[in-house]
């Protein structure tokens, strides 16, 4: 799985030698830092507030002790980036995966590496797949719209979900695993 992009050539920023790969144990306290981050990033369009602890906080060890949860982690020269969360509770079907979350660290963003994380954890896990972002969350929005039609050759669906405790829109799409 894991995968090497970019060209320093043409941006000083790409990201020349990254490793995307399920996540270890190890990789459990990184990853809460970066979605403490992440959570922050999104304060304004996610109701969300500290605990006592002074943090966002986020039911993590369920996705390396839970059948149907993964991580994922990508590093960039050995330093992390980037995670997704994948996890069985799909918003529109009765089945497949849900990207529960995705973040990619700002100094990696619009250098591939969010794009590359993508395709890596679809081709990980063939199969059916909802991919859901916030009402406000407009850039999120573009960026999985891209991704998406990229990955599928324009084959997904997009639903508009208005009611219940989760809203905003969902792209579900059929994924195989690349050759």
């Amino acid at each position: 799985m894991a995968q090497t992009a970019g060209d320093p050539s043409r941006d000083p920023l790409a990201v020349s030698n990254f490793d995307i790969r399920i996540a270890e144990p190890a990789d459990r306290l990184p990853i809460y830092r970066m979605l403490e981050l992440y959570q922050h990033d999104l304060s304004d369009i996610w109701d969300q507030d500290l605990d006592a602890h002074g943090e966002y906080g986020y039911a993590l060890d369920r996705y390396w002790d839970t059948d149907g949860y993964q991580a994922f982690v990508a590093t960039a020269r050995g330093k992390y980036a980037a995670f997704a969360l994948v996890n069985p509770f799909v918003r529109v079907g009765t089945h497949g995966y849900w990207m529960d979350q995705f973040c990619v660290l700002k100094k990696y963003r619009r250098h591939g590496l969010g794009q590359a994380l993508a395709r890596s954890v679809f081709n990980e896990l063939p199969g059916r797949w909802e991919v859901g972002q916030m009402p406000r969350n407009h850039a999120a929005q573009a960026f999985w719209r891209k991704v998406i039609a990229e990955h599928t050759d324009g084959k997904y669906k997009e639903h508009d979900i208005r009611t219940g405790p989760w809203q905003g829109f969902v792209q579900v799409f059929e994924c195989t695993r690349a050759p």
